[in-house]
């Protein structure tokens, strides 16, 4: 699973236009990305949601439906039909990007019919704790995908299927949870709520046998038909651990290939990932998502925070070759429900830290790369119109100078709260060195060893426009603005 010097980009945002056209644009945009010099792209859920054409795709309502079939009110899915995402995948390939696909095996959302049976009401800040016995409830755990039939796979999902769900048709205004008579949470999961294996919808029973049956051969099939070349998958700390331990070998043993595999635990608990990477016997990486916290600290904190610390409790850190670091994506971006902004100025000290260090596996957010802006109510109800600034410019620099510099040696300079840096002495294919300094305070400098003497660098973002000159010992004195990074490049 190793992405030396790879890059990774998030193709999507959570407010990229529903208007289809989304595949279209990556058939596009995959050769001037490759260009840039991304390796690889993370696509958004492909499938058929619960919210037909205008679900970003984590309401899962039919995995088998790339776009295909009329359900859910619409043939395409937001993002476009099968055929355009088939043929993106394939145009992103021939550019040389690997291509991950998102799945979300946690639940499914939008059953057809109802059912009816007993299930326990259990607290929603304890769910080991039940509040009073079995009752009679109605759920929409009854799939027959109308619109798709038998087609690809004859199974149609009942409420045996699942373990929880947190609806009662009998009662629209009965928000529990309930667990389902003679059903239990599934363990080897994340223990916030005492057990947090139900996240939202119909939660999937993956203890059940039939469950697993149905999801190893979609595995197969999806593989069969799209070809890509890993996968991002959601939720994962909801999720018996032990699943995708026998999931992903089932499906690297079908490819014949060690599919790349990352994995969304969201918590800022560096021992939990560890947990969750030892439990999975590291046949996936995770988003670093201590990482993001830190970052998102920084920005708030400004000159307050120490930069000495920013690597302090991560993936990056502690299992870089497991971490898979990002600054924003599309659950943290503003007005979503995992809100952790970067603030804009911090985003390329952040980018830098990622993109130009040898640690870790970087994905840069779509809406950092080419901006957004969108509308949406907040958690106060308030409308708000968001715009998301494109770095753009910035980060493909950051992305050249990852290509051709970020190699060989790294020593580091994180010896001043507001002021670090580091530099890469590149290799026998990458001769040329590199020096990185970046600042959450006043301007400062930094006395860098690159190992090269009497040797020009030139600041690639242009911050600084006068040249630094190294010293007979291969040392020079490299500077950057306030509250900014400069990457000086061997000249």
């Amino acid at each position: 699973m190793a992405q030396l010097n790879g890059t990774l980009m998030q193709f999507f945002h959570w407010y990229s236009p529903a208007d289809g056209t989304h595949w279209k644009q990556l058939c596009q945009s995959a050769s001037e990305l490759a260009q840039s010099g991304f390796t690889a792209l993370w696509l958004p859920p492909a499938y058929k949601a619960s919210g037909g054409s205008l679900d970003v795709g984590y309401g899962t309502y039919d995995l088998f439906d790339l776009g295909e079939f009329d359900q859910k009110g619409s043939v395409r899915t937001k993002y476009g039909t099968k055929d355009e995402f088939l043929t993106a995948i394939k145009a992103a390939q021939a550019a040389g990007l690997a291509v991950y696909a998102d799945i979300v095996f946690n639940h499914k959302n939008g059953g057809d019919q109802t059912e009816r049976l007993e299930a326990v009401p259990v607290d929603w800040n304890d769910r080991n704790h039940e509040i009073g016995g079995p009752q009679p409830i109605e759920i929409y755990s009854h799939f027959t995908f109308p619109g798709r039939g038998s087609q690809y796979s004859s199974l149609q999902w009942h409420w045996w299927h699942f373990d929880a769900v947190n609806h009662n048709a009998l009662d629209w205004n009965d928000h529990r949870i309930y667990r389902l008579k003679d059903k239990h949470f599934d363990t080897e999961v994340d223990l916030r709520h005492g057990n947090y294996d139900f996240l939202m919808a119909c939660d999937l029973d993956m203890g059940q046998e039939e469950v697993k049956g149905e999801l190893a051969y979609w595995g197969r099939w999806f593989l069969d038909q799209t070809g890509v070349d890993g996968f991002r998958i959601d939720a994962v700390k909801h999720i018996r651990s032990g699943f995708f331990r026998d999931w992903l070998d089932h499906v690297r043993h079908h490819a014949q290939a060690d599919l790349f595999a990352v994995g969304e635990y969201w918590i800022d608990d560096i021992h939990a990932l560890h947990w969750y990477l030892a439990k999975t016997g590291g046949r996936m990486a995770l988003f670093d998502v201590p990482l993001h916290y830190n970052f998102h600290r920084a920005s708030r904190q400004g000159n307050y925070y120490d930069l000495r610390t920013i690597l302090d409790g991560t993936l990056m850190e502690q299992q870089p070759a497991l971490a898979v670091t990002f600054v924003e994506n599309h659950d943290s971006q503003p007005l979503q429900m995992l809100e952790s902004v970067v603030e804009p100025w911090f985003k390329p000290l952040a980018y830098a830290l990622i993109l130009l260090r040898r640690e870790g596996y970087p994905c840069i957010f779509h809406g950092d790369y080419y901006g957004a802006h969108y509308r949406d109510r907040g958690r106060d109800g308030q409308e708000y119109e968001i715009w998301l600034p494109s770095h753009r410019w910035l980060l493909d620099r950051f992305l050249a100078a990852r290509t051709e510099f970020a190699y060989g040696d790294q020593y580091d300079y994180f010896d001043h709260a507001n002021v670090i840096g580091w530099t890469r002495l590149g290799d026998a294919e990458h001769p040329k060195a590199m020096a990185v300094l970046l600042s959450n305070g006043a301007a400062g400098y930094k006395w860098m060893e690159v190992g090269r003497a009497n040797t020009k660098f030139i600041d690639t973002t242009h911050h600084v426009q006068t040249p630094v000159v190294t010293n007979e010992q291969g040392w020079g004195r490299f500077q950057c603005h306030g509250g900014s990074v400069s990457v000086w490049l061997q000249a």
